[in-house]
């Protein structure tokens, strides 16, 4: 590549207006150039094989496939194609599942332009980019107890519990009196902290470490 040809970026996030927002970011940006935009997992990694960007700003959590699924599909199958993780979650075991995904980097979304584009060149270069906050916390996570849950928080506890009984995120949601999309965000966090893929994964753990009452 030459260096007037600009980064070629794809947007991946279930919120139009973040994908809206970026894609104005990008427009007015030197060297980076929006070449596609997804709002779900399957359809990134569908675009992705037509497209073939240079980088992908991937939303981690989104209904049906997460972020750090389809980041490990598009790795796996696209190894050229470099994922940058962006997200309004820091905890380290999401952040340790987007990495071991093969997630180049892990950036929050209130990040400032000028940060964004250099690690959307940072990337394209093949160097890792991380929030200042989730470095923070990976170190954090590394003197932390090891047991299995001993990092979840209370609501993400009752939510377990609530799982573990056999409800679906709609149904906890009415126990909790949230909304499903906040109980999907913390099942999502669940499962990367429990270091499991599936909510019965998920359930059977917690049973077998007393991790409910």
């Amino acid at each position: 590549m030459t260096p007037s040809q600009p980064i070629r970026v794809m947007l991946v996030d279930d919120h139009m207006m973040v994908r809206r927002g970026l894609a104005i970011f990008l427009q007015v940006s030197d060297n980076l150039e929006l070449v596609g935009e997804a709002d779900s997992g399957e359809e990134a990694i569908a675009l992705c094989a037509r497209l073939l960007p240079d980088v992908i700003l991937m939303d981690m959590v989104m209904p049906d496939m997460d972020g750090v699924t389809a980041t490990r599909l598009i790795r796996q199958q696209f190894p050229t194609v470099q994922v940058i993780a962006l997200t309004s979650f820091k905890e380290a075991g999401l952040v340790q599942s987007a990495l071991q995904a093969g997630a180049i980097g892990y950036l929050l979304k209130d990040i400032s332009a000028d940060e964004l584009a250099r690690a959307i060149r940072s990337a394209h270069a093949g160097q890792t980019t991380l929030a200042s906050e989730v470095t923070q916390g990976l170190v954090q996570a590394a003197t932390r107890p090891t047991e299995p849950g001993a990092d979840l928080t209370e609501r993400e506890h009752e939510v377990l519990k609530l799982l573990v009984e056999g409800l679906n995120n709609t149904e906890i949601a009415e126990k909790l009196v949230v909304s499903p999309s906040t109980i999907k965000s913390h099942v999502s966090n669940i499962l990367a902290k429990l270091d499991v893929t599936s909510r019965t994964e998920a359930a059977a753990l917690a049973v077998r470490h007393h991790l409910v009452a």
